[in-house]
Order: structure tokens, then C-alpha cells, then sequence
């Protein structure tokens, strides 16, 4: 099993998981054409998928959705709360839409999927764990706050995605006026680096070999600084040789095995 980020970033989200016989997409909030040309670059496309699972209905995460669903015959799934967000905003979709309930598992292909509730201003916002019965990786971004649910739930992945959006000093001196400023730092908002960092520590404690940071704001971090601050707390507690990346803004990334 193996995951590779699409675009990851406040402009767009895509993520990929995958193994010899099934294709996930998580999220379509780049534009179709680009999801076709980064899945050609891993030799798939998106004929080839076998679902695509919808985290929440912001338009970074589904602004590709409606063409992409021409090209493809693969199934939404989404909680209730999203699903009606997306018949609302995604012309096509209704028709395809599979609804999907917290903590519940389900089967594609031949891997397992559950959602875990996320703290996000989008009702219905969830994050995804995947399993291929042996290794598990875990898709955790757009959240405001780490909830003993998000916890239970990634904590024993073996690969973790993690939202590390920005840093609250960038942000609190930057130029996005008050109101925006709140929303970030609010519990439906985003996760900072520290808070990442705290994390990742937990995940690394219980095993996580492989940490992903995602969902960088543009304006308020850098992949460099968000990587010194995770690696660092990493690094104090012992944890150093967990291997830290950062998903690229627009391109796709190499997979990575889980």
C-alpha cells in the first residue's frame, strides 16, 4: 500500500492511496485535469479508481469533482452532512454519492476504510484511516483542535498525513485581518506547527515509522519551518528517526510505501 499527495495546500487537496489492485482518491479540490495527470504519473487514471472519498465540502477539497466525475465511473463517499453540501455544489453528484458514517468501516477493493470525526468549520468534516489488513495509514488535516476520537483513531498508523497549516506568530503579524485570523486559530479551524509537532510526537510514540505534513497556508508557513518545528520537538523527545516530508503545494509527490 502506498500514498502520494496530488496538491496539498489552502489552494487544493488531493490525496492518493493505492496498492496493486485498488485506487483511492481522497479529496478533489484540484482541477481534474490535473488529479488525470498526476494519476498517469504513478501509471493509473482515473477510470482506474475504485472511490473517491470526500473529507469535508470546502472548495479546496472539491473544486475538481464535477469534471472529474465525468471521467469516471467511481463512486463519493461522504458523511450525510457533506453529501448534501455536495448535491448542492457539484452538479452530478447526487447520483453517485455513497454515505458513509463515522467509525464505521467499509470496504473497497481491497482495502478498509473508516472516517473519524474532524473539529472543522464544514458540518460533517471527518478525516480517513486505511488499512490493507497489515499496515495503516491515516489522512488527518482541516481541524482545529486534536480530539480524543482523531487520537483514537490514527494513533498505530504506520504512515501519518498531518495538517501542519501554519505558524501563529506568521499569522497573528501577517496582513489577514482579524476576523480570518480567529477562524484559523479557532477550534474549526487549522492545525499550527506546534500543534502538529504534538502530534506527530504521539503518533511516533505509538509507532508511527513515517510522517507527512500537509495543508501548509501559503501565506503563513514554508515547508522549511514547518518541518524545523515538527522535526525539533521530534528530536527533544527522542524521536528523531521517524523520517518527516512535506507534501508539495501543487505537484505531485513520489508514493510512499506505507
Amino acid at each position: 500500500m502506498e500514498l502520494c499527495t496530488l496538491a496539498s495546500g489552502s489552494s487544493g487537496n488531493a490525496v492518493l492511496v493505492f496498492d496493486n489492485n485498488t485506487a483511492l482518491l481522497f479529496d478533489a479540490g484540484i482541477s481534474a485535469k490535473r488529479i488525470c495527470d498526476g494519476l498517469k504519473q504513478i501509471g493509473l487514471s482515473a477510470g482506474q479508481l475504485d472511490g473517491i472519498c470526500i473529507t469535508h465540502s470546502h472548495f479546496d477539497h472539491i473544486s475538481g469533482l464535477r469534471v472529474l466525475l465525468k471521467r469516471t465511473d467511481a463512486k463519493i463517499y461522504a458523511t450525510g452532512q457533506t453529501a448534501n453540501a455536495l448535491e448542492r455544489q457539484v452538479e452530478g453528484a447526487a447520483e453517485r454519492i455513497e454515505i458513509i458514517h463515522p467509525q464505521e468501516e467499509f470496504q473497497l477493493g481491497d482495502l478498509s476504510v473508516q472516517a473519524f470525526n474532524t473539529p472543522h468549520d464544514a458540518p460533517g468534516s471527518v478525516g480517513y484511516t486505511v488499512s490493507n489488513g497489515e499496515r495503516k495509514c491515516s489522512i488527518v488535516t482541516d481541524l482545529g483542535f486534536v480530539t480524543e476520537e482523531v487520537r483514537e483513531s490514527i494513533l498505530g498508523s504506520q504512515l501519518a498525513l498531518v495538517e501542519a497549516n501554519h505558524d501563529v506568530d506568521w499569522l497573528m503579524s501577517g496582513p489577514y485581518p482579524p476576523y480570518l485570523k480567529q477562524r484559523i486559530l479557532g477550534d474549526g479551524g487549522h492545525l499550527s506547527n506546534e500543534a502538529s509537532g504534538e502530534l506527530c510526537c504521539e503518533l511516533a510514540i505509538h509507532g508511527t515509522e513515517k510522517l507527512v505534513l500537509a495543508h501548509l497556508s501559503h501565506e503563513n508557513n514554508t515547508p522549511e519551518r514547518a518541518r524545523t518545528v515538527v522535526c525539533g520537538m521530534l528530536a527533544r523527545r527522542g524521536l528523531g528517526s521517524v523520517s518527516v516530508t512535506v507534501a508539495p503545494r501543487q505537484n505531485c509527490c513520489d508514493p510512499i510505501e506505507v
